[in-house]
């Protein structure tokens, strides 16, 4: 028998607020508030979505928006993070930083502040229940304009320190340029929080080489498509610059046609740090576990090399040293233990 992989410490980097609930609990909410969701969140659940074209990132971007119609209450934040945080421990997840955009919760929460308050004290309560580590990363949306990043940048060094760690930049890469967003990034860096921003998902390698030159990014999220670049993927090996890479969805919106494709075996062999991320389970239909199952049973990762995976995503996290080394230590322990 293999090694269980849900008793694998890991980290887990790579999830979105409104993407990490639960499908039963965005039912039971939208039937408590009145919300008419779409057979595509409702019977038809997890949707059938194809975003490397503009009609299906909108179609995408509106199941989101609809999901996160649904949060209209404080409860709410807090019933999220603390079903977020069970699931992330039942599945072996010790550390989690999980990525919020104030902006969209802002005016149902009485402003920007008080939202970003609102998700660290839900934050906090969350982790102290399941005992685990949870951070939050501040992301600003790349299809608004540069100045609302900076105010967003402003907000996050604010919180640094004090369950913020790290800044982002996500929606989609074909409407904002990385380089368009090189003032805020450089704001959080000096707030010294990581930059984490997404790139390398929808377009191909150079938007990953424009996060890591004109954005200082620590870790990319998602990243896969630095695969089409040897140079790159040297690079990113070189300075040990992470890509959050998350299979399932990149499957989910069509940046690979199957799961055998996404070159997940090609970047680790090439020694590019991997830190394996659910994304938005709420639309894709796995959370992490799956992705370390797919490492397994697709790409063939012998448990030494799960471990490695494991290893990784603790290494490119926030998580304070004392943390980092206990967990290490219990990936060890994991793959010293029989089979």
């Amino acid at each position: 028998m293999p090694r269980p992989l849900h008793t694998l410490p890991k980290a887990h980097l790579h999830l979105h607020f409104t993407g990490s609930m639960r499908h039963t609990t965005l039912i039971e909410l939208a039937r408590e508030e009145g919300v008419h969701l779409p057979d595509a969140l409702e019977q038809d659940w997890p949707p059938q979505l194809r975003a490397t074209d503009e009609r299906g990132w909108f179609r995408f971007q509106r199941l989101y928006d609809i999901a996160r119609s649904v949060l209209r209450r404080p409860d709410d934040v807090y019933r999220l993070l603390r079903e977020a945080a069970q699931d992330e421990a039942r599945e072996g997840s010790r550390w989690l930083e999980i990525q919020v955009d104030p902006s969209g919760y802002a005016q149902r929460f009485g402003g920007l502040t008080e939202t970003l308050e609102l998700v660290l004290d839900a934050a906090r309560r969350a982790a102290d229940a399941a005992s685990i580590g949870i951070a939050v990363v501040v992301a600003a949306n790349r299809t608004r304009h540069p100045l609302d990043a900076r105010t967003l940048a402003r907000l996050a060094g604010q919180y640094a320190g004090n369950g913020v760690v790290g800044f982002g930049l996500s929606n989609d890469e074909r409407r904002g340029r990385a380089r368009d967003f090189e003032h805020a990034f450089r704001i959080a860096k000096r707030a010294g929080l990581l930059a984490v921003p997404h790139g390398g998902e929808l377009l191909g390698a150079p938007s990953v080489a424009e996060c890591v030159d004109d954005l200082g990014a620590d870790r990319v999220g998602h990243g896969v498509r630095a695969a089409e670049s040897p140079r790159l993927m040297e690079r990113l090996a070189d300075r040990q610059i992470a890509c959050e890479v998350c299979p399932l969805s990149n499957v989910g919106l069509g940046v690979a046609e199957r799961p055998e494709d996404v070159p997940v075996r090609r970047l680790f062999e090439a020694g590019v740090p991997l830190a394996l991320g659910a994304d938005d389970p709420l639309l894709f239909g796995a959370r992490l576990l799956a992705q370390y199952e797919l490492a397994r049973e697709v790409y063939g990762f012998t448990d030494a090399e799960l471990a490695e995976l494991a290893r990784q995503s603790i290494r490119s996290s926030a998580a304070p040293d004392q943390l980092k080394k206990e967990l290490l230590g219990e990936i060890d322990a994991w793959l010293a233990a029989p089979e």
